[in-house]
């Protein structure tokens, strides 16, 4: 993983990882970020909601973190996203590998895009884009969501994660329908997004020049992603500065969450608890881990899902804050 052609050379390398709705993208990050070796790696965060939740549960925040502007980049002409790489490219540090976390519900065609069909080709090379999915959530409707179809569709590897939740006669179903659905990609299997950094970064394993072409015809038909608006997600953010009340909260999320959320996340203060929490939910299982606080205890939440009720479900936060002075 040392030997890296020079940026000079080639171009700045760029991997896209995408994926639905948590599947383990931010996991998958973390392992490269702990393995990198000698790489200098830049990390670019998107997040679907106006708090950015996996760019705080990123273990190596430091210089090399750039943080992309708030929504969905695969539904803009990726300005944001160009002027990050430019800044990356500009550092007097050189950066060695570019890693692009999209959100759950990109399309990563217009990602994609960016670095073939602008200036930025001539600068970066786009080596591989990763889609991982959640071997046991996943399934050929996918919640009818066209965003994870197309992340599929774009994959050049394919991490079957969280194999072990899976039975495998789920396994073996899963496969062959990614097989059908993109017969070009490589599938492997794995659990917390465990994979050995060989088989996933320094590849060149992207057909650009069949992207090229695409971005040829992006230009003549303007073409615009309706996904979101098909799909109809919507990001339900909640911040306080009051602590949860542990057992309210716990049924909240049994008993009271509306089903059409698929995915929540974040970073909580629980009343008598000196411990920061952080939150993953995931369809119908969640977790909670515990560690120090590296700032001032806050309680930031993000829920993800279709055609949701925000003020419900903020409501429904709210009564489950302790409300007296402790």
């Amino acid at each position: 993983m040392t030997n890296l052609p020079s940026i000079a050379k080639r171009g700045l390398p760029v991997t896209i990882i995408t994926g639905f709705l948590g599947s383990g993208k931010t996991t998958l990050v973390n392992e490269i970020l702990q393995n990198k070796q000698n790489l200098k790696v830049a990390v670019l965060v998107n997040e679907f909601g106006n708090i950015n939740i996996d760019a705080q549960l990123l273990m190596s925040i430091d210089e090399n973190m750039v943080e992309l502007s708030n929504g969905c980049i695969c539904c803009t002409i990726n300005d944001g996203l160009v002027e990050a790489i430019y800044r990356i490219l500009e550092r007097k540090d050189q950066i060695d590998y570019v890693i692009i976390e999209t959100t759950g519900i990109a399309d990563p065609l217009p990602i994609i895009l960016t670095f073939v069909g602008t200036k930025l080709q001539d600068l970066t090379y786009l080596d591989s884009i990763i889609t991982v999915v959640d071997a046991e959530g996943f399934n050929t409707e996918h919640f009818h969501s066209e965003a994870a179809l197309k992340q599929i569709r774009y994959a050049d590897i394919i991490l079957l994660n969280k194999t072990d939740l899976a039975t495998p006669q789920k396994l073996s179903e899963l496969e062959n329908y990614l097989k059908k659905t993109k017969k070009e990609a490589r599938i492997l299997l794995c659990q917390y997004s465990q994979v050995p950094l060989p088989l996933l970064l320094d590849l060149q394993l992207t057909p650009i020049e069949t992207y090229q072409l695409e971005a040829l015809k992006e230009e003549k038909h303007h073409h615009h992603s309706d996904h979101l608006e098909n799909d109809g997600f919507v990001a339900v953010s909640f911040q306080s500065n009051q602590p949860f009340d542990v057992y309210k909260f716990e049924k909240f999320i049994i008993n009271e969450i509306p089903i059409e959320v698929f995915r929540g996340k974040g970073i909580i203060r629980f009343a008598g608890s000196k411990l920061r929490h952080i939150f993953q939910l995931s369809g119908t299982r969640y977790d909670l881990k515990s560690e120090a606080w590296k700032d001032a205890p806050n309680s930031q939440l993000v829920f993800i899902g279709r055609h949701l009720e925000s003020e419900k479900i903020i409501q429904l936060l709210q009564e489950c804050l302790v409300t007296e002075k402790i």
